[in-house]
């Protein structure tokens, strides 16, 4: 008789979770999963899937105003939220059920409620208590409210933007990082009015300077009212919405309130604390190169442990420890050259390492490309909207150490310059290539003037 109920308990159906009990149960493993809200996690219902919907949703309106250029006549375009809404539920709910047909599928039992570990092998779910051997913890983040008076009361998240049941006409988005340029960009191209503030000098924190500063161009450019080294100090509830008031004084009258300041590991309430899990000061799941975490047969991986937030990030951790673990497949996650994209309008696309990190960590020097041109499509269509390229080459080896982009379609390049930078290309494997006429990715393959040092 086996010692215990299942050989793994995961806690979160989100990516990674899903993943690593589909891979350990086609091991052969006895797998369970618990989940209390949704199943596909984050990016599933409240993530990067229904915000790309809704972002293909601003895209068209982009796509409405710019077909005169080419000859279309076309009236007024009117925008149904509603119907974009009720369409984008649709989708997410055959996800939730495709996410749970594959745990079913794989012979994972499940569990639909709130899990909590009441012992080292040992779970709680609603009453019940099964045994594990192994415990995994998969739960993901959570977006932040900020303490400020109003803020909770009538701030929102990423979270309820996807619930809105009528579309804000005057919309304050707090926040300069990548979720904040997404949700100013679609509100703002579904023809709201949008005021983004950022606490910081400059958007994009991490990102490469000029991308940074080429992004918040483009923003404004396109009617974004961007205002940096600006916070909310209240929030005050009126007659007709809402007045964000600011630290310097300053009233702005709004229909809703965006906050994207940050998300925090959901590692509360889940009985770690009583067990000696260590954790760092903002709740993430501290875990070795093993996603073991301090205590034995106790494991984490994707955002709870907060080091890489992506899903696709999520789902190797999730599908290298399922080998690991009971497919005697002894690999590791390539957390080289990650891939990442804003679906911002324009959107930004990044792999490797900034040009101001290439500068303070290669003694032998870095050379530097730049592209900055208008797209042909805006040629005929009017629009003031430019696209920014640039490569970051290790000076002394040639291999290409970062590439950023902003523009549109920049995400769909990156990933094929991702596969080239891991397998370790150089300057002139990019110079060698002919290039795919007339696209703007040919552009990495025609750069050839080196941009002066920084003096």
């Amino acid at each position: 008789m086996a010692q215990y109920d299942f050989d793994l308990f995961t806690i979160g159906a989100g990516s990674g979770g899903v993943r690593a009990s589909r891979i350990a149960a086609g091991h052969g493993a006895r797998v369970a999963v618990a989940e209390e809200r949704y199943f596909g996690g984050t990016c599933v219902n409240v993530g990067c899937v229904p915000k790309k919907l809704l972002v293909y949703g601003a895209e068209y309106g982009q796509a409405l105003e710019d077909a005169a250029g080419f000859g279309w006549r076309v009236g007024k375009p009117i925008h149904d939220w509603q119907a974009l809404i009720a369409a984008k539920d649709k989708e997410i709910a055959r996800l939730n059920g495709i996410y749970r047909h594959l745990l079913q599928g794989a012979g994972v039992t499940i569990f639909e409620g709130r899990a909590t570990i009441v012992g080292p092998h040992t779970v709680e779910v609603d009453g019940r208590r099964v045994t594990a051997e192994r415990i995994l913890i998969a739960t993901g983040g959570w977006p932040e409210l900020p303490d400020q008076p109003g803020a909770k009361e009538y701030g929102i998240t990423s979270n309820e933007v996807f619930y809105l049941k009528e579309f804000p006409r005057r919309v304050v988005v707090a926040g300069g990082g990548y979720i904040a340029l997404e949700f100013a960009s679609l509100f703002n191209g579904l023809g709201a009015k949008v005021t983004q503030l950022y606490r910081g000098s400059q958007i994009l924190r991490g990102f490469d300077k000029d991308v940074r500063d080429f992004t918040a161009d483009e923003m404004r450019k396109a009617g974004i009212d961007l205002r940096t080294h600006a916070i909310i100090d209240r929030i005050e509830k009126v007659e007709g919405g809402l007045i964000a008031h600011l630290s310097d004084g300053t009233p702005l009258e709004c229909d809703a309130v965006v906050y994207a300041i940050g998300r925090k590991p959901m590692s509360q309430g889940l009985g770690l604390e009583a067990l000696g899990v260590e954790m760092d000061g903002g709740g993430a799941i501290k875990v070795d190169d093993q996603y073991q975490t301090s205590v034995p047969g106790i494991y984490a991986l994707g955002d709870v442990t907060n080091r890489v937030n992506l899903t696709p990030v999520a789902l190797a951790e999730g599908h290298v420890l399922a080998d690991r673990l009971y497919g005697d497949r002894q690999r590791d996650v390539n957390y080289d050259n990650i891939p990442t994209a804003v679906f911002s309008l324009p959107p930004v696309a990044s792999v490797g390492i900034t040009e101001e990190k290439a500068r303070d960590s290669l003694p032998g020097g870095v050379d530097v490309y730049r592209s900055n041109f208008k797209p042909m499509r805006h040629q005929l269509s009017g629009r003031d909207q430019r696209t920014f390229m640039k490569l970051v080459v290790d000076r002394a080896s040639q291999k290409v150490v970062g590439c950023h982009m902003v523009g549109a379609d920049t995400p769909e390049m990156i990933q094929g310059v991702a596969v080239a930078m891991n397998a370790g290309a150089t300057k002139q494997d990019f110079d060698n290539t002919i290039g795919l006429h007339p696209t703007a990715a040919e552009e990495f393959v025609t750069m050839r003037t080196k941009s002066p040092d920084p003096t």
